[in-house]
């Protein structure tokens, strides 16, 4: 997450403790940031509903897609991070969670 008092990326990679960000492609670099901000199969139920956390997770996606040539899909991921961020949407319940098991 960014935060205003961080120091700039810029600053960071030119640091000689820090990896050359020019040996990669910018797909690459769009692709492990949604995996980075994409959310981990342990922490689904607690952040299923976080409307940043999942409109973060929509617009890198759609980043990547717009990189990949696939303006349709980018488009698709953007209109559902906005809904995220506007409330329209909220996350289904669990398929599991209120029914019993036979």
């Amino acid at each position: 997450m960014l935060h205003p008092n961080s120091t700039p990326l810029i600053n960071q990679v030119h640091s000689s403790s820090h990896i050359d960000l020019q040996q990669y492609s910018t797909l690459e670099l769009a692709q492990a940031l949604a995996e980075r901000l994409a959310i981990p199969e342990r922490d689904w139920h607690r952040l299923k509903s976080n409307r940043q956390v999942r409109a973060l997770e929509l617009t890198i996606a759609a980043v990547v897609f717009l990189i990949q040539g696939q303006p349709t899909e980018a488009i698709a991921r953007l209109n559902q991070a906005i809904r995220w961020l506007d409330r329209s949407i909220s996350a289904p319940p669990c398929p599991t969670h209120g029914s019993q098991k036979n």
